[in-house]
């Protein structure tokens, strides 16, 4: 096999020379195609994947069972980006990976629109997962009738979401986030307010406070079922007074300015249940002699998976925190709802930083997995999918197995790659992944410094960068203070019981309505 040149072996990356599959040898020159894809090897390949399709049967039981995995953003540029990321992760050439849920058997696509919004935000499509309802950017489980942000009647509009539904059947109910558990994901399941922001009491306009609950008292007031099971994210400091210091961070300082201590009154509320909020007390749990799980493992949001594993944060992982869920909340012998956010996907991608996003997405996969080894697909319904996309982009014609993370490198007039970044029409080299706007364009462009540098304005130079590094931040075309959500249909991944009636176009809401049916709860008009 001709060796590559040090240039090349950083672009291609040492990980397509140690994967499983040997890459192919022509003419002495590497292709991008490993050895094992021939013509019959593609065919053998689509005629499995027929004859596993023709011996598909729908499951038509009853499910005792529901757990919905929401990836925050984790549209389908996303989710390839992050089948190759995974691939790659492990010396894999990366586009033929498969991610857990992508071996489901029913896909569908969900149009995410607000009702007041071409374009959505989390709230407002969390919400329509949760009641069977579209409803508008900014409100958390009522009706599109209510204005947002307008306390006063609001409540009128209250959609009982499937969460307080299946509690007040007498099932088990979990949360499992790695951001704020009062964050809008996990606040549409079990809260009601026009304004997705009033995570605690200071943040709810003063005037209206008596009207309105905020979201982190909500949480602790939950009376459908006697509560929730299980309670598992960030977000302490809403819980906590402004007089209370935080346990991990002295210096920070509750945000509640009521003087109320949730965490103490739900504490009051379950004395058979277990509060924790680091890794330690997480490791110690003894699920079988506990009641009810209330974890709050940062003040704010979790760590990236990338820093968590870095830092050694003090907290467990998206996959540890669904395990014990689920072994919680399957001691009921009624069944349960899970729903498991990967909430930080978005964050990244806010940022304009691929990488951090990509590795939350594969961290998403892996709860995904636990989640099947765990639970009996003959009578649990495991749905995967996003609230909304975002404006990332995967483009540039680059050679099979070139680092998703890195600069386009494209294949020479005989197929083979090349032996450099291909360049824009600027001359410089430019990455795979990028984003249609947001902070990217200002951190590598900065026109007005690059005038005064002498030099021509225009994209920075990345030809000396690593652009596969955790802490690079993506090109954008259109500047941003932060990158935006993306408007697109996303995918809705389905096995188990019923899961075939995920299918062909819908709107968000009927996620809950499939949902539903598949528990048998009869719907409640509002």
């Amino acid at each position: 096999m001709k060796t590559m040149s040090p240039g090349m072996l950083s672009l291609a990356g040492a990980l397509l020379m140690t994967g499983p599959t040997l890459w192919a040898e022509s003419a002495g020159n590497v292709t991008g195609q490993p050895a094992t894809e021939t013509s019959q090897y593609w065919r053998d390949q689509g005629r499995a994947a027929l004859n596993a399709a023709l011996a598909a049967q729908p499951n038509t039981n009853r499910a005792k069972n529901v757990i919905l995995f929401v990836g925050d953003g984790n549209g389908v540029a996303t989710v390839t980006a992050t089948r190759i990321f995974d691939g790659q992760s492990r010396g894999e050439p990366g586009e033929e990976n498969v991610l857990s849920y992508e071996r489901f058997p029913h896909v569908a696509l969900s149009k995410t629109y607000n009702t007041n919004q071409q374009v959505p935000d989390s709230a407002g499509t969390m919400s329509a997962m949760m009641t069977g309802v579209k409803t508008s950017d900014g409100v958390i489980s009522i009706g599109p009738e209510a204005t947002p942000g307008v306390c006063r009647g609001s409540d009128k509009s209250a959609l009982p979401t499937l969460l307080e539904q299946v509690a007040d059947r007498g099932l088990a109910t979990g949360i499992v986030t790695t951001t704020r558990i009062t964050h809008a994901t996990p606040a549409a399941t079990y809260a009601h307010t026009p304004h997705r922001d009033w995570e605690d009491d200071s943040l709810v306009p003063a005037a209206m406070r008596t009207e309105c609950a905020d979201i982190a008292r909500q949480l602790v007031e939950f009376k459908h079922g006697g509560g929730i099971d299980v309670i598992m994210g960030g977000g302490r400091r809403h819980f906590q007074p402004l007089s209370v210091a935080d346990p991990e961070y002295p210096q920070q300082k509750g945000k509640r300015s009521d003087g109320r201590d949730l965490i103490a009154e739900w504490q009051a509320r379950n004395p058979d249940g277990a509060y924790i909020w680091n890794q330690a007390q997480f490791d110690a749990l003894d699920v079988p002699s506990v009641g009810r799980i209330f974890a709050l493992f940062e003040p704010s949001h979790m760590h990236f998976e990338a820093d968590r594993q870095e830092l050694e944060a003090d907290e467990p992982s998206l996959s540890a925190m669904t395990g014990l869920a689920i072994d919680s909340l399957a001691r009921n012998n009624k069944g349960y709802f899970l729903m498991v956010e990967g909430g930080r996907i978005d964050h990244a991608h806010h940022a304009g930083n691929a990488y951090r996003a990509l590795s939350d997405g594969q961290a998403f996969a892996q709860a995904v997995q636990v989640a099947l080894d765990k639970v009996n697909l003959d009578d649990t319904l495991i749905i995967v999918t996003a609230d909304h996309s975002h404006v990332l982009t995967m483009a540039g014609y680059p050679t099979r197995g070139n680092p998703i993370l890195g600069k386009v490198v494209s294949n020479d007039e005989y197929g083979k790659p090349d032996n450099k970044p291909y360049p824009a029409l600027d001359g410089l080299p430019y990455t795979t992944l990028g984003y249609a706007n947001g902070p990217g364009h200002a951190q590598h462009d900065s026109i007005a410094r690059r005038e005064k540098e002498g030099g021509k304005p225009g994209r920075a130079d990345l030809s000396d960068i690593d652009t596969t590094d955790r802490n690079f931040y993506q090109e954008s075309l259109v500047p941003h203070y932060s990158e935006t959500h993306g408007g697109e249909d996303v995918a809705i991944y389905a096995i188990g019981p019923w899961a075939h009636l995920i299918r062909g176009v819908q709107e968000q809401n009927y996620i809950y309505h499939v949902m539903r049916y598949a528990l048998e709860v009869e719907e409640q008009e509002q």
